[in-house]
């Protein structure tokens, strides 16, 4: 993995998106994610979930951060604005506590299956806290799941990988929401200097140091 580099979804690196997602059966319950993305007729049905996807990335509407192995995508981060990724867990509970909306939030984190535990979950989500300074920072929030510091061996569940993991990644604890998960936060300040054009091009290593 020593060739691993971070891209942005795009229309370009759709496709090797969509390769990992095959992969991997779909990402969570065959979502393509697509769940957090407002509701729409396309999302009931498996069958027109990744057209669904691939529409949402032409316009511009979806985000990622993707962890290449050479030239094979291995883990993804999806970010995006509330309102693009409306539908988070536990959504009544979390308005109900929320002082204000977030700029941007992290709503899932997945990695290639056989390559869990290498630290790429922790690269993915430094990949979209990058690409949200390319785009002119704000404050992020993650939703991962609070598992008191344990490390569980089926990794599976964990949607948005783990409160500790973010926490290594500059974000800090807000409150609960719902049984399990929590609100991270991170105020991430822009990066100067980036055309929209390289915004979307953008390949650059990323020290994988956890």
């Amino acid at each position: 993995m020593s060739d691993s580099t971070i891209r942005a979804l795009t229309p370009e690196t759709f496709n090797d998106f969509a390769a990992l997602d095959e992969r991997n059966g779909g990402m969570f319950a065959g979502c393509w994610c697509t769940w957090f993305h407002p509701d729409c007729a396309e999302k009931e049905q498996r069958s027109t979930r990744r057209a669904l996807k691939q529409r949402l990335v032409a316009d511009g509407i979806a985000h990622a951060a993707l962890v290449y192995d050479g030239d094979r995508a291995v883990a993804w981060a999806q970010y995006g604005t509330p309102e693009e990724l409306p539908n988070i867990h536990h959504r009544k509970e979390y308005l109900a506590s929320a002082q204000r909306l977030p700029d941007y939030r992290v709503t899932c984190i997945l990695v290639e299956r056989g390559l869990r535990g290498q630290g790429l979950a922790a690269m993915a989500l430094r990949g979209a806290v990058e690409l949200i300074a390319l785009d002119g920072g704000g404050l992020v929030e993650g939703y991962p799941h609070d598992t008191g510091g344990v490390r569980r061996k089926n990794s599976s569940f964990l949607y948005n990988a783990t409160r500790t993991m973010y926490e290594r990644e500059g974000f800090t604890y807000d409150r609960p929401k719902g049984q399990g998960n929590c609100v991270m936060v991170r105020q991430v300040a822009p990066s100067p200097g980036a055309s929209p054009v390289e915004r979307a091009t953008r390949k650059r290593r990323v020290p994988r140091n956890v």
